[in-house]
């Protein structure tokens, strides 16, 4: 309906700027973020250099976890407009050289979602199998020791069946039976509706939760040295199990590969979302792997509260030359479930400067979240206006996602930052109106313009977006590596700390570039770094 003409690859280094839609632009002041408001606010984007928007989920949804549960696949909720107003935006994107993708939640739907609403009335009714049933073991308890990452058993009783079924995040979000081909043809016809509607591809939530041990068996317990916080909270006890049948199956891949040739046609792009705290690159290796499977995973490694280091970096890309050489991985500090990166690793203007470069120019592709542009921080939630059912559940050592999904701010001297007319689904802290779009426009130093420079960086050099990377070297806190395609060669260094250091650059002829991102210029065979500088060098032949 509204195709965008594009090259196949087009997602290779692609910059994604993720939209959170109920927090992004509310147009008719019932302070929710519509569809309409993100075709308002998409020349920001364009501005700022993306290739593509991500919006998170749009679908029909009783909201329960804020559209992560749909029940109506093939249609917007009225909350955030109507199909028209879908159309509208995709055709305005299109128009400012914008590629739209939308977050397909396939593992699961809602309890709601007419599919289930059968599933449940019967074990003999068409769709009976559609959902992941079970019965209960002698005594009554659930079949297996499976874990919701919501908190307690991923297994919910149904009176009705006398079953229980599977649910890896809330009991209202019941899992969906990959292992029967009606479910698969079903969820490509999904995919096939929004394609034909111009979609230029998915963000697929939890990718490798589709499918499940047909046998049911328990996951074994998890040693406490490895367990870690990169897919849930610490406190949360999901992380006390090795996921190794709940999800992950080997199965999964057959329907990605269908997904892929489904999307072929349309030179469509997916990046998958990997939830797995200890495989999460191998398996973004195996989904990425060849051109028949996913064109990209979303890797968790820099979202998780652990600082980034250089020595961090350098470890991370250790692995991904270990188990995902052959994939393309999707990086991003930010998104829509983690502490925004500012307030994570308590990031100064010039740290965060610096790892918005460093972002722009390490292989892969990018996606960066709304609002990080403008630097804003997490924001304080009180416990009386919290919405998440994640946080809620874990208070207060965990806070849930409400921090990070407050509205954009785009005036300083409006009390709802410009969202809304009427009261915000979320309160807007008094914080960030300091660092508004209109504010950040005006001020040169502001890290708004930082980030388009890095993006028109990124976009100018074929080595930064699409070339080799070579393996990592650190020195103390500066992290150096090159990109290189064709004929062009690069030389990147970054002093990740606030102490000056020195890096000797290798023989030869070497231009600096990114003066304009106070990038450091050699002298005398090395190059001299200030407190989050970083140096990028091109060699001259």
């Amino acid at each position: 309906m509204n195709e965008l003409q594009k090259d196949a690859d087009w997602w290779r280094g692609a910059v994604i700027y993720q939209i959170y839609p109920r927090s992004f632009q509310d147009t008719n002041g019932d302070g929710v973020g519509d569809l309409a408001g993100i075709s308002l606010r998409l020349d920001h984007i364009a501005r700022l250099g993306a290739d593509a928007i991500w919006i998170s989920p749009f679908f029909t949804s009783p909201m329960k976890d804020f559209g992560y549960d749909v029940s109506d696949y093939c249609d917007v909720d009225p909350r955030f407009g109507q199909l028209a107003d879908f159309d509208a935006l995709v055709a305005r994107a299109h128009a400012l050289g914008l590629k739209v993708m939308i977050d397909l939640v396939l593992s699961h739907s809602s309890n709601r979602h007419p599919w289930f609403v059968e599933s449940r009335a019967s074990r003999e009714g068409e769709r009976a199998n559609w959902y992941v049933w079970a019965d209960p073991k002698p005594d009554g308890s659930p079949p297996n020791n499976w874990l919701s990452i919501f908190g307690g058993s991923a297994w919910a009783w149904e009176s009705r069946r006398c079953q229980y079924y599977l649910h890896n995040f809330l009991a209202s979000q019941p899992d969906l039976n990959f292992h029967e081909p009606a479910v698969q043809a079903a969820l490509l016809d999904v995919a096939r509706f929004w394609l034909q509607r111009g979609v230029d591809g998915f963000r697929l939530d939890t990718i490798n939760f589709y499918m499940h041990d047909k046998e049911l068996r328990d996951n074994p317990p998890l040693p406490v040295e490895e367990r870690n916080d990169l897919t849930a909270p610490k406190v949360n006890p999901y992380n006390h199990q090795r996921h190794i049948y709940d999800k992950n199956q080997p199965e999964n891949i057959e329907f990605l590969r269908k997904l892929r040739a489904v999307m072929e046609p349309y030179k469509a792009a997916a990046v998958g979302e990997v939830g797995d705290s200890q495989r999460g690159l191998e398996i973004a290796g195996e989904y990425t792997r060849g051109n028949d499977r996913m064109q990209m995973c979303y890797a968790f490694e820099f979202l998780s509260g652990t600082s980034l280091s250089a020595s961090r970096i350098a470890d991370v890309f250790k692995d991904v030359d270990a188990v995902a050489a052959e994939g393309w991985l999707c990086w991003a500090f930010s998104n829509h479930d983690v502490v925004r990166h500012i307030t994570r690793w308590s990031l100064t203007d010039d740290a965060a400067k610096a790892y918005t470069l460093l972002l722009m120019c390490l292989r892969g592709s990018v996606c960066i979240y709304q609002g990080e542009e403008l630097g804003l921080p997490e924001a304080e939630i009180a416990f009386a206006d919290m919405q998440d059912p994640y946080g809620i559940e874990f208070w207060p050592e965990f806070k849930g996602r409400d921090g990070c999904r407050t509205p954009m701010v785009w005036q300083s001297d409006n009390g709802s930052g410009g969202f809304s007319t009427g009261k915000p689904w979320l309160p807007v802290p008094a914080a960030h109106l300091a660092r508004a779009l209109d504010r950040a426009e005006a001020d040169p130093d502001a890290l708004l313009h930082y980030y388009r420079r890095a993006i028109a960086l990124r976009a100018a050099h074929a080595s930064l977006r699409q070339g080799a990377q070579t393996g990592m070297s650190v020195a103390g806190d500066v992290l150096s590596f090159e990109r290189q395609a064709g004929d062009e060669h690069l030389l990147l260094a970054f002093n990740l700390s606030e102490t000056p250091a020195r890096l000797a650059v290798p023989d030869g002829r070497w231009q600096p570039l990114a003066r304009d991102l106070g990038c450091a210029v050699p002298a005398e065979g090395a190059v001299a770094l200030g407190p989050w500088q970083a140096a990028i060098l091109k060699r001259i032949r």
